[in-house]
């Protein structure tokens, strides 16, 4: 799989469980913009073959090198960053891992029985909206979002793009976050309002802000049903640094708060 059907497909599968994306690309065409992506995120468990080890050597298939790595100890997750080097135009990658290890042993014990199926190694075309576990119960879901979200989202999500981001960089009549989000709020969109709307300032060189995720309706493996977060909408606006040239990479404060945009509603 080349990297132009990778991203055509990740984005079509992506829209499919991400109405709000559709609507939110459709609303800034209309004001004249051209959409252009910053980066894709993708979760995983730290389980041999399915990790950060495999995604490296995966990514790399369709040009992708890791630039950078960051840890999230409160959330027990671990993440690098990848890009197309001498390349900016083309989207980062953001690939993060749970580290089950470091979870209660009843979360472990749901997490070993939902990941059995796993054999073999990840695949590009796994990334692609592919759904490889047994399907937790109600009960299991619960208690894994209880002891982490992230846990309970991928749980019943997948392999598939966590969520795109907007490169507000390349709007044309939007020239700062404060305005697109100006945008959104107007038209009904509900934001992650974790850490403040806006996350980051210019002197971290990236600003960003994201959508809260839609949802999907969830059959689990007991024949309960349930609405479920599915994936959300990212904003980014990069600062030059020192040489001159738009940062990137990615603040972790930042991040920690956008990984809340899955987390359960109230």
């Amino acid at each position: 799989m080349n990297r132009d059907k990778f991203f055509d497909s990740l984005w079509k599968q992506y829209i499919s469980v991400t109405p709000q994306a559709r609507g939110i690309q459709s609303l800034l065409l209309r004001h004249g913009e051209e959409v252009t992506n910053d980066h894709v995120a993708f979760r995983t468990f730290d389980i041999q073959g399915f990790g950060l080890e495999m995604v490296t050597e995966l990514v790399a298939e369709i040009g992708y090198e890791r630039f950078d790595s960051y840890v999230f100890p409160d959330k027990h997750l671990r993440a690098h960053a990848y890009w197309v080097p001498n390349e900016h135009d083309v989207p980062k990658i953001f690939f993060s891992e749970l580290v089950c290890a470091e979870l209660d042993s009843d979360s472990q014990s749901i997490i070993a029985e939902i990941t059995s199926p796993l054999t073999g190694e990840l695949t590009l075309k796994d990334l692609v909206g592919a759904y490889l576990f047994k399907r937790p119960t109600l009960e299991q879901y619960s208690r894994l979002c209880d002891a982490s979200e992230y846990a309970g989202w991928l749980s019943t999500m997948g392999y598939q793009a966590n969520h795109f981001t907007v490169n507000v960089n390349g709007l044309r009549t939007l020239d700062s976050i404060d305005g697109l989000i100006d945008l959104l709020v107007a038209n009904q969109y509900p934001l992650n309002d974790v850490g403040g709307v806006i996350k980051g300032t210019n002197s971290d060189l990236l600003v960003q802000a994201s959508t809260l995720a839609d949802t999907i309706r969830f059959e689990f493996e007991d024949g309960f049903e349930s609405d479920i977060p599915s994936c959300f909408y990212e904003f980014a606006y990069r600062f030059t640094d020192s040489t001159g040239q738009p940062f990137q990479g990615f603040i972790p404060n930042s991040a920690n708060a956008i990984f809340e945009s899955t987390d359960r509603q109230a």
